[in-house]
């Protein structure tokens, strides 16, 4: 027969664990919240500093930064999450600074590629590009630390260091202001990046190893490849909508849709900061319960989903004088496009459930299928779109583009589910 200390230790490992996950959330959404507001501050002062139409290119450099960092996360740090998230800390620093070095060997060649681009344009939009070609190594390291130390299982760390880079952008803001252009601001953003990418090399006593990062990207090939197109795919369809979208309508529209996203911008870290750690925390349940799986993807997706809901109904309600005052004279066509934004962030929320129990089961080749699907539904939607209404009917189908494609994803985990379960038993 169990002793009573027997029968109630499953009970008591069930809620240490409970509160493990919890923690880990936790760290997870602040690190996200810190890292959002800096980025929310930053889109904030340079609407309200600059105007529509240069916060229009400002957003252009912006998206063009999401591209690059897609890049680094799918080769450099989403292996390192998926492969070393809980492993020994000998192997984690090994990989980490073949990870790290292999995030600075991409920063090097896209940023080179940015550099010779914005030189070859020049205008308004040259500049703002050629000062991100030179900042995007700063700004890719500082993110690989931020992923490293999740996988470590020290979120405080991330948290800590995003807020070394909210602390050094503040100087860097002001002195961008005074030079009033859209190159200072991507200037200062960067350079407060740097700061907070060498704290990282203090906190972890880590040293990027760029001289192995093709060692790197052989040993990862098998996700590596698959992912760098997954996440690829996802911000090449942002870029190309905004691109079509400003060649379409203008570049003020483009300025309009970063507007709403900004909108969405508390809600919008709370989906990043949940994804620091989803596919981490889906590892594990699939570790230890895998009938669990399936359901857990369910709450996490749909959590979110209800939680975007949630704030587009409060965006709604707020009073046009308080969305003057923060986003200026971006508001008015900001403002127009609350509805459908906030649909498309529910829809991705509601995929991203099912995303991260994908990733957990390895299966790169259908969340490749799944993200190419949704990106060429998201491109056509949000050109199709402003081709037949104009700014807002590019978000419209932008929205009903991202709720397709997260009814593919759910049927693609159904499947590998069933045939995880099937080579198990």
């Amino acid at each position: 027969m169990p002793t009573e200390e027997e029968k109630t230790r499953p009970t008591a490992d069930r809620r240490t664990a409970r509160r493990a996950v919890a923690g880990r959330l936790s760290w997870g959404l602040a690190d996200q919240a810190a890292s959002s507001m800096t980025n929310f501050a930053v889109g904030i002062y340079v609407a309200r500093s600059l105007g529509v139409t240069a916060f229009g290119v400002f957003s252009l450099a912006w998206l063009t930064y999401g591209v690059v960092l897609n890049v680094a996360r799918g080769l450099a740090t989403d292996p390192l999450v998926v492969r070393f998230s809980g492993a020994p800390e000998a192997s984690w620093r090994a990989a980490t600074a073949r990870s790290s070095g292999a995030a600075l060997g991409v920063g090097t060649a896209l940023g080179a590629v940015c550099l010779l681009v914005g030189l070859g344009l020049g205008g308004r939009v040259g500049p703002a590009f050629v000062c991100l070609g030179v900042v995007l190594p700063a700004l890719l390291l500082q993110d690989t630390w931020r992923f490293a130390f999740f996988a470590a299982g020290t979120g405080r760390k991330a948290f800590v260091n995003d807020l070394v880079w909210g602390v050094a952008l503040v100087p860097a803001m002001v002195v961008a202001a005074h030079e009033g252009s859209v190159a200072a601001f991507v200037l200062a953003w960067g350079a407060s990046a740097a700061v907070a990418a060498v704290y990282g090399c203090f906190q972890s006593g880590i040293r990027p190893r760029p001289h192995q990062a093709r060692g790197w990207l052989r040993e990862q090939r098998d996700l590596g490849y698959r992912y760098l197109v997954e996440n690829v795919s996802l911000s090449g369809a942002s870029q190309l909508r905004a691109y079509g979208l400003g060649a379409i309508v203008g570049v003020g529209a483009v300025g309009a849709v970063r507007g709403a996203e900004l909108l969405l911008g508390p809600f919008l870290a709370l989906l990043m900061g949940l994804s620091l750690v989803t596919v981490a925390e889906a590892a594990r349940v699939l570790r230890r319960a895998p009938h669990r799986l399936g359901a857990f993807c369910l709450l996490l997706g749909g959590g979110q989903a209800a939680a975007a809901l949630l704030w587009g109904a409060a965006l709604l309600l707020m009073p046009g004088r308080l969305g003057e005052f923060v986003l200026g004279g971006v508001w008015s066509s900001a403002s127009e496009l609350i509805v459908p934004a906030t649909l498309g962030v529910a829809g991705a929320g509601l995929g991203s459930g099912a995303a991260a129990g994908l990733r957990a089961l390895a299966a790169a080749r259908r969340s490749l299928r799944c993200q190419l699907f949704a990106s060429a539904c998201y491109v056509g939607g949000g050109l199709g779109g402003a081709a037949v209404a104009g700014t807002v009917g590019s978000a419209w189908g932008v929205a009903a583009a991202t709720l397709c494609g997260s009814a593919v994803w759910w049927l693609q985990l159904r499947s590998a589910l069933r045939e995880h379960h099937r080579g198990g038993a």
